[in-house]
């Protein structure tokens, strides 16, 4: 769906995609990225417009978040919706967190679905210095955005051929579990039939 989504929508489509899931959206930052590899390896796109629109896409969600905490500050986490992604254990563990290693909670939380879109709140509602929090962010995107390109980018031919392969055995693995199911459905009909043979020349029935 995501495929089809940037496929239609192009550089857009990517934006919004890393953008959604940076603010909270269950969109794991992985799939447009390697989404628009794979498209871009099929000609649907530029690649070195593609490249920066992830990373961009990526940092913007993270930005938005940071500013929303620091603006706002505690008082955001009187709506019910913050509450959901940051519950008062998370708060104060990543406050703590904060305070004494405010780049590795930046680090951490990047690669932690799910802990993201809380951990960037806090970010901004801890104060940590923005120009800090962008650094750190923009370093560790700049690891895992390109890499997750290239690999859909250079191998999006041996991935369709590893799909392929796996779906196969996938089928034949549901054959044969169908196959023992009925074999084993059988086994206790046929056990059934003989009990109840047994009982009529016991006499019990």
């Amino acid at each position: 769906m995501i495929n089809d989504f940037i496929e239609q929508f192009t550089y857009l489509g990517i934006f919004a995609a890393l953008f959604l899931g940076g603010l909270g959206a269950p969109i794991p930052e992985e799939l447009p990225v390697l989404a628009a590899g794979a498209l871009a390896h099929e000609g649907y796109m530029r690649w070195w417009i593609a490249l920066p629109v992830c990373f961009v896409g990526v940092l913007a969600g993270d930005s938005v978040l940071y500013w929303i905490g620091h603006h706002w500050g505690e008082h955001i986490l009187d709506w019910a919706i913050v509450r959901r992604v940051l519950t008062k254990r998370r708060e104060h563990a990543l406050l703590g967190a904060y305070r004494r290693h405010a780049a590795k909670t930046v680090v951490t939380a990047r690669h932690v679905m799910g802990l993201r879109a809380a951990a960037f709140l806090t970010a901004g509602i801890a104060r940590v210095p923005f120009w800090k929090f962008i650094l750190v962010d923009a370093a560790t995107a700049l690891l895992g955005v390109p890499t997750g390109f290239a690999l859909a980018y250079f191998f999006t031919d041996q991935f369709a051929g590893i799909l392929h392969d796996v779906h196969r055995v996938e089928r034949w693995i549901t054959l044969l579990a169908l196959v023992a199911l009925g074999t084993w459905i059988v086994v206790l009909a046929w056990r059934k039939s003989r009990a109840v043979e047994q009982d009529v020349d016991d006499g019990v029935l």
